[in-house]
């Protein structure tokens, strides 16, 4: 399974980058997941859009879905052959208003997702756990069927109790790491040191800090992430355009 990384800033894009979209690969299989701003042209770098299996979102902040609708006109009018003729968008319904939007006839058709139950998609195996966050959100435990590797992807979501045993012993977490770890006031996102303390009580295998901050240093971000994570754990700030193996 791999993990390759379109944007990866929270809320806008920032310096040609745009924000939270990753690409999931496993064989022949691609998942988009999530779909911000500027995903589609970063997805145009290393597949044929026309190529996507599916796409999940975790919830229906502009940062992603940004891109959806031009994915949907993209379906409808772009020459070529189409893995599905009909693109399959699975989000929850909680907000129903924001998952009628999935659905663009002859396009994309929004799926349900339960985030109580367990979702097939081609390779992988989910499950969700719900965060915190002013809107429902929910980060997907992606495991890959065949070999067990599992990704933990946090979604946004402030720090919790619960995050820990959903993320327990996963080989990679994707982690919303937001602010820095002298944040004051509101945080509905971690901060480094809770990225990287949610990382130690879980035994990752691996942190990827992601929906970065557009300001201060990132290599600070990191390090403060690592300090908490502890040495045994390694901890990178990820890049877009970079293809991580889980």
């Amino acid at each position: 399974m791999e993990l390759t990384v379109l944007g990866c800033y929270g809320g806008y894009p920032y310096n040609g980058i745009g924000t939270s979209s990753y690409l999931l690969t496993s064989g022949d299989y691609h998942l988009l997941l999530d779909c911000g701003s500027g995903a589609l042209t970063a997805l145009q770098r290393y597949l044929d859009p026309l190529q996507l299996d599916a796409v999940l979102l975790t919830h229906y902040h502009h940062d992603h879905t940004a891109d959806v609708g031009v994915l949907q006109y993209l379906w409808q009018l772009a020459p070529g052959d189409k893995k599905e003729p009909v693109l399959p968008i699975y989000g929850h319904t909680a907000d129903q208003a924001a998952f009628a939007g999935l659905t663009w006839p002859d396009a994309t058709v929004g799926r349900a997702y339960d985030p109580t139950q367990t979702l097939v998609l081609g390779p992988f195996t989910l499950t969700f756990g719900e965060t915190h966050h002013p809107v429902p959100a929910y980060a997907p435990r992606i495991t890959e069927t065949a070999t067990g590797r599992t990704l933990a992807f946090t979604a946004d979501t402030a720090a919790f109790a619960g995050l820990t045993d959903w993320a327990g012993n996963a080989n990679v977490l994707l982690a919303d790491t937001n602010f820095y770890a002298d944040h004051q006031g509101t945080a509905w996102h971690l901060t480094s040191t809770q990225a990287g303390n949610l990382a130690r009580q879980a035994q990752v295998g691996q942190l990827l800090l992601t929906h970065l901050p557009q300001t201060g240093s990132l290599a600070q971000l990191q390090q403060e992430a690592q300090l908490a994570a502890g040495p045994a754990i390694p901890v990178s700030v990820v890049h877009a355009g970079t293809t991580y193996r889980v």
